[in-house]
């Protein structure tokens, strides 16, 4: 997956439009366009600030891991369902 759809994808489940995450970047809406369609590079502190401002520092870290996002969100979720498993059953 090309890193701009990753942006894309971030920004959409934060529920934001370009125009709002523009000014929380302080960015122009069209600089987002172009990050969201791999015509221009971000830089390495916004890529930080991304994926802040989104909540999304687990797809930030898959990304500079070089896991597939889709998977490491399922691995994550695979992970969560096991420990609560691990701790209701410690409970009873």
């Amino acid at each position: 997956m090309e890193l701009g759809t990753t942006l894309r994808r971030m920004r959409r489940n934060a529920g934001y439009s370009q125009e709002f995450f523009s000014e929380k970047m302080h960015m122009s809406r069209s600089n987002i366009s172009k990050l969201e369609s791999n015509k221009l590079d971000i830089r390495g502190r916004d890529l930080i600030r991304w994926a802040q401002e989104t909540n999304s520092q687990d797809i930030l870290i898959a990304l500079v891991c070089n896991v597939d996002v889709a998977s490491a969100g399922q691995m994550i979720a695979d992970t969560l369902q096991s420990v609560g498993t691990i701790l209701l059953g410690g409970l009873i």
